[in-house]
């Protein structure tokens, strides 16, 4: 067997345990092994019975003297130790665990560790974990890895099969590192990591290891970030732009409003780059509301000044929709051909070259010529960046591209994930757009909220989004408000005298776009909705935006939908409401009412929740890191040295380990 074949080949694993395995994302034994634990029990200290205390968690070595079975009251069954050592004698417990009976033999000795409680009017041992002292131990007697578990795999047979593989396949394990790597690093070796980040001989030795392993998934993300750049850098580009500076300006001119000087900056960042010999990949990032669009219009612009096509790429439909009606008020004007191609909208006739073609990603798969194509924008999709490269790289010459996002994405994060691409960041807002009030608000005065909300919406031409974070109520987290019913309520019982509409993600296309026009047009008072709204549409009159169980969603993705009001000249407010009202989960919220910056606000998350989290459920697309963390700068500083310093001498393993390293936000 090899680290490559499928977990069904290990021993006492099985297709039945193979599928549940499966929900972990453990495929190979390979998997197995880097199934990392997430924290420790301290088992190690062992102590005598005569020590032991209620509420302390201990380990003993103590002889099994009597082993019977027993009934509580309410009828469970209760497998009761009588356990001893020098110092005296305790029981341990255990309940509806009938296979004790026949595992413990009198006279054996065993390593407990467990809580020690009281039972009745005696301490005893609860369900501690056991181990023969002839055994090398796992599961006592040491710091215990906890792993993250599902139904019907834990810990404790986590470890055992983890055990196995270590003894087993822990040799197949080759060193990937450059030497000079690992001794300019003080690592130590991968081997020694994975025996150590399982089974610790103490902490220091499980810090050691998580600092190895952390280097490894760093390492490997930035170099092949940094490979992507390189290969792409060698691509041949389909067609040199010239840059008819005056015709540029022609275009700035006869826009209905000034450019901030960040648009300015990005626009002239984006402009160098159309004009060099290779194909510019940059990732343009600004707030909600910034002004990206009109940067890439600047962009469509100059490639049909160069004779070529633009294809834009948007997520949705709707997001495809509103980018056409806002790219053809920027260029047709100026004889700019602009077309939308959707499920919905299939042209019957094609204009010639050059054009701009709005619509999803979908758009690759067109019938386009692709020696026409001089530049591809793609909006608010992460994940498609690779894939659509690659794809138009096979079909013909290499395009421009230029992918956009107001997902504020913190700097540690963008100097990992995203070092192939350069970066233009839009960090001001235009004139004249009103800071979006907010406030975090507390449970009892609810009613007083839907008053206000009713009494703005009937009385002006003012919109109202109440965003829940699931579509149906759910039986684990039944406190959590869920759009459709929440609909339903706040229909019948709270504003009977208003209009109200429904959008979640299960929903059809033509449902959703019916939903959105019916609330553009203003037939519609208060739009529920789960957070497919965060991305891209655009209500001018929606000037209130109400968030149940804010506390669910990272700050980032709580900026974003708070960005889907106040896009006119009207005040507009954001109404948190929270979930857990504990001061910690608060106090988190409230940084909400004191920033308007989407960046400074994930940088905030980065801190308080860590990398997984900032995001939010509904936000695809970053990866989740097993072990690393995107908050250690000084890691990811040394990791793309280490990188830069290996781009050019890549080893056979090194490459292997490449090539095995997938990350979904990336090659997916």
């Amino acid at each position: 067997m090899e680290l490559k074949d499928s977990i069904v080949r290990l021993p006492f694993v099985g297709p039945i345990y193979a599928k549940r395995l499966e929900k972990l994302g453990i495929l190979t034994i390979e998997d197995l092994l880097f199934h990392f634990p997430f924290r420790y029990d301290d088992f190690s200290k062992i102590s005598s019975i005569a020590e032991l205390q209620a509420g302390e968690t201990a380990t003993i070595t103590a002889t099994v003297e009597k082993m019977t079975n027993a009934f509580t009251k309410n009828g469970k069954r209760l497998q009761q130790a009588e356990i001893f050592d020098k110092s005296g004698k305790i029981e341990a417990v255990w309940f509806n665990q009938m296979y004790l009976l026949r595992t413990f033999r009198k006279g054996e000795t065993y390593n407990f560790s467990g809580k020690v409680a009281w039972f009745g009017r005696k301490k005893v041992f609860v369900s501690p974990d056991y181990e023969k002292t002839s055994l090398k131990c796992i599961h006592t007697a040491r710091l215990v890895p906890v792993y993250n578990e599902t139904y019907g795999i834990s810990s404790k047979w986590l470890r055992s099969r983890i055990n196995f593989a270590l003894k087993n396949f822990n040799d197949q394990v080759k060193e990937f590192l450059p030497d000079e790597v690992i001794k300019k690093n003080n690592l130590i070796t991968e081997k020694e990591a994975l025996d150590q980040i399982h089974f610790p001989g103490d902490m220091d030795f499980a810090q050691k290891a998580k600092y190895r392993l952390s280097f490894d998934e760093l390492y490997l993300i930035q170099l092949s970030s940094l490979l992507r750049k390189k290969g792409w850098q060698k691509k041949v580009l389909g067609k040199q732009f010239f840059i008819d500076f005056e015709k540029s300006m022609k275009f700035i001119d006869s826009l209905p409003f000034s450019l901030t000087n960040a648009q300015k900056r990005c626009s002239k960042e984006i402009l160098i780059d159309l004009q060099k010999s290779t194909p510019m990949n940059r990732l343009l990032q600004g707030d909600v509301g910034s002004g990206k669009t009109v940067v890439a219009a600047l962009a469509a612009y100059t490639a049909y000044l160069n004779k070529t096509d633009t294809l834009f790429m948007a997520p949705t439909e709707i997001l495809a929709n509103q980018h056409f009606v806002t790219l053809k008020s920027f260029l047709e004007p100026l004889g700019v051909p602009v077309e939308l191609i959707t499920g919905s909208n299939k042209p019957k006739t094609r204009n010639s070259s050059p054009k701009v073609v709005i619509g999803t990603h979908a758009l690759l798969y067109q019938n386009f010529k692709t020696e026409d194509v001089g530049l591809v924008i793609v909006d608010e999709q992460h994940r498609f960046g690779v894939e659509q490269r690659t794809l138009l790289s096979q079909k013909g010459r290499t395009p421009h591209f230029l992918t956009m996002t107001a997902t504020p994405i913190p700097r540690t994060i963008a100097l990992t994930m995203y070092n192939d691409l350069d970066l233009s960041v839009m960090d001001e807002m235009p004139e004249g757009r009103i800071k979006v009030k907010s406030w975090v608000v507390p449970k009892e005065k609810r009613a007083k909220a839907y008053g206000w909300i009713k009494t703005k919406v009937k009385q002006t031409p003012q919109q109202a989004f109440i965003i829940c974070p699931f579509i149906e109520q759910s039986e684990t987290k039944s406190t959590i408000k869920a759009a459709i019913k929440e609909f339903e309520t706040l229909s019948k019982d709270v504003f009977p005298d208003l209009k109200l509409g429904l959008l979640h993600g299960r929903m059809k296309s033509k449902e959703k776009d019916s939903v959105l026009t019916s609330f553009k047009e203003g037939r519609l008072d208060i739009l529920v909705a789960t957070p497919v709204v965060e991305v891209g549409i655009d209500i001018p009159n929606a000037t209130i935006m109400m968030i149940e169980a804010a506390d669910h969603f990272g700050l980032a993705q709580l900026h974003q939908l708070r960005g889907r009001v106040g896009r006119n000249s009207l005040q507009a407010y954001c109404l948190l409401f929270a979930d857990n009202d504990s001061p910690l989960s608060i106090n988190r919220l409230k940084n909400l009412e004191t920033i308007s910056n989407g960046m400074q606000l994930a940088e905030v998350d980065l801190k308080l929740r860590g990398p997984g989290q900032i995001f939010g459920t509904a936000q695809h697309g970053f990866t989740d890191l097993h072990i690393a963390s995107f908050s250690n700068l000084d890691l990811i500083q040394k990791t793309r040295l280490a990188a830069e310093a290996s781009l050019n001498n890549i080893s056979p393993h090194l490459k292997d380990k490449l090539e095995k390293y997938k990350i979904a936000a990336i090659s997916n």
